[in-house]
């Protein structure tokens, strides 16, 4: 007879919260990649310059082919541990049939869907240099790697999890609700930023590079307003819940969504105000990808789920 499902073993578990480090630690050296204007440092794809793989010393880009090379090397990083994560979901569920449990095939899909996200992060990221960074194509990049993270988180917290099937709501359904709506809307404003980014003045190269024909102070007021709404909606949320009296998991992300959103206003007036100095641009990816995984923490814990 089938036994209590079996929890992560501890190496799986760090394998899984790896691959969530290394899909967000991606996005951010792309993002310094791009605010040093290195992103054609090296000039040509699959290789760095024609010829070679690796930078030459008769490249012209000095130190940025570099930066752009140590970017795509953390792409065999991705690859190395998210062979390591589908191998962990495979234990997952040998582990699990030998206790009488069927396998989890969303674990499985989650896990394999993270590999083959990376050859196309990959592919694209060869499209944006060959084209010679077009806004679009860079925004389509990180748009992606939002994608990656979205699978890498899911991935992480569904494996934390007893099975697939959701028991019942956790909190009250127009909260549910409601919180649905906060992640459609978050997804809004990491859109909207690419629209400013490809519109500002961070091109990812020193050369004049095609930017995206948006009025860089328009597309960032109405970034801005979607960015008061999304927190305004957070400390509502947040609200409820703590009125609710809803699990202590979930009150603590809403509590992680208001204050990370907080300093990604302040960062992004701060940025705006002060010419776009490009470190506070990479802080503010950085932000970004902390928002996002915060909400996406408090979307899948809306519902619970076991046997």
């Amino acid at each position: 007879a089938p036994t209590n499902p079996p929890k992560l073993r501890n190496w799986q578990l760090r394998v899984l919260q790896a691959n969530l480090v290394a899909q967000t630690g991606i996005v951010i050296t792309g993002a310094l990649v791009r605010v040093t204007s290195s992103g054609l440092g090296c000039p040509t794809w699959p290789e760095c310059v024609a010829g070679s793989i690796t930078p030459t010393s008769a490249q012209t880009q000095a130190w940025h082919k570099y930066v752009e090379f140590g970017n795509r090397l953390l792409t065999f990083v991705l690859v190395v541990v998210a062979v390591a994560a589908i191998f962990a979901i495979r234990q997952h569920n040998q582990d699990r049939l030998a206790l009488g449990r069927q396998k989890r095939k969303t674990l499985t899909l989650l896990s394999l869907g993270t590999f083959l996200g990376i050859f196309a992060q990959a592919i694209l990221g060869g499209i944006t240099v060959l084209t010679g960074l077009n806004p679009f194509s860079v925004a389509s990049h990180f748009l992606l790697s939002i994608g990656l993270i979205t699978v890498a988180q899911n991935l992480l917290t569904r494996a934390t999890e007893l099975e697939d099937r959701p028991i019942a709501n956790r909190v009250h359904v127009l909260v549910v609700r409601a919180i649905q709506f906060q992640l459609w809307l978050g997804l809004l404003v990491i859109i909207l930023g690419t629209l400013v980014t490809g519109s500002g003045p961070h091109a990812g190269d020193s050369a004049a590079v095609a930017r995206m024909p948006f009025d860089p102070r328009i597309i960032s007021w109405i970034h801005a307003d979607v960015v008061v709404l999304f927190c305004g909606l957070a400390i509502g949320l947040c609200v409820a819940l703590v009125a609710l009296n809803a699990p202590s998991d979930m009150i603590k992300y809403a509590r992680l969504v208001i204050l990370v959103c907080i300093l990604q206003g302040i960062l992004g007036y701060t940025q705006y105000f002060t010419g776009l100095p490009w470190v506070l641009v990479l802080f503010h990816v950085v932000g970004a990808c902390l928002l996002w995984i915060v909400t996406l923490r408090l979307y899948l814990a809306r519902n619970s789920r076991g046997s």
